[in-house]
């Protein structure tokens, strides 16, 4: 079994640097998917992903000499965290059918608070101060500003209720999924065979449920949308994840969630460098509300 890791008690220049990556790279995954889901379907897509990324893992595993299969008391926390992800990932699809991609994001980002509140009960070393509260009530809200016209002037969509509810159990189920691995073995267990447990379940639910939805599977698609599916699965779900897992072996998990709500605003910031889309006021002002909640939320005390 791994030795347990060195953890600190507060974001560093290499942390920050990571998860900036990590947003940054997440964010512009968004466009791909929006780019590829008329031409991939959205759960075959996420099978072809993480069937993909769990091959990647394996082989970097055997190359690197990681030990996968051993037992190290990690089984039942692995495959707990393991549905918790894939049923994250279900319920994001399955609530883009009902609901619109503004809304979504909106419920989605409530995952941190559910990271704040619940994990300092198991962790107490993971307990925010009020300074850092706030910090996280500000980005939350630079957030809800960035999307409010999914709220504001969208016509009502039929069974939406039904949307927003399957994006605020994706939002619970994400939070879950942090709370697991910090609060059980998989704390001490190596990065790769945490996030092996996530990928390789995630394999094996979502052609499940891309089946119960009817999907037509194909391998037929343009270059542009195996290039997606090449940088969704080699970055996004392989490498992105996987320093996702060793951060949060190293770092305060309540602290890291705070960064995330900057990934709908760099997925904005994209659809205007990439899309053509307008540079509103409000994306500015919800980049400088998340910059500052971001920074109240990971000052040191």
């Amino acid at each position: 079994m791994p030795s347990s890791p060195v953890r600190k008690n507060h974001l560093d220049s290499l942390a920050v640097a990571l998860l900036l990556a990590c947003c940054a790279f997440w964010g512009f995954q968004q466009i791909l998917i929006k780019a590829t889901v008329g031409e991939v379907p959205p759960l075959w897509q996420a099978t072809l992903r993480f069937w993909g990324a769990t091959l990647l893992l394996w082989l970097w595993c055997q190359w690197r000499g990681v030990p996968l299969f051993a037992r190290d008391g990690t089984l039942r926390a692995g495959l707990l965290a393991g549905l918790l992800f894939a049923g994250e990932f279900a319920f994001i699809y399955l609530g883009m059918m009902h609901t619109t991609a503004s809304r979504l994001t909106v419920f989605l980002y409530t995952s941190p608070f559910v990271v704040a509140l619940l994990l300092p009960r198991v962790v107490p070393g993971e307990a925010l101060r009020r300074v850092q509260w706030i910090g996280l009530t500000m980005a939350f809200a630079a957030v809800a500003v960035a999307f409010s016209e999914g709220f504001i002037h969208s016509s009502p969509v039929a069974g939406q209720w039904r949307g927003d509810a399957m994006a605020l159990a994706a939002g619970l189920l994400w939070g879950l999924t942090t709370l697991t691995i910090r609060a059980s073995r998989l704390a001490s267990a190596s990065a790769e065979k945490t996030l092996f447990y996530q990928v390789a379940v995630t394999a094996v639910v979502a052609p499940v449920v891309s089946l119960a939805l009817g999907e037509t599977w194909s391998l037929d698609y343009s270059g542009q949308a195996w290039g997606s599916l090449a940088l969704q699965t080699a970055v996004g779900a392989f490498a992105s994840y996987l320093t996702w897992m060793w951060l949060l072996r190293h770092y305060p998990a309540t602290q890291m969630s705070s960064f995330t709500f900057l990934t709908p605003v760099f997925a904005l910031l994209f659809g205007v460098a990439l899309l053509g889309e307008p540079l509103t006021l409000q994306l500015v002002v919800a980049l400088v509300g998340v910059a500052v909640g971001i920074v109240l939320v990971s000052r040191r005390g």
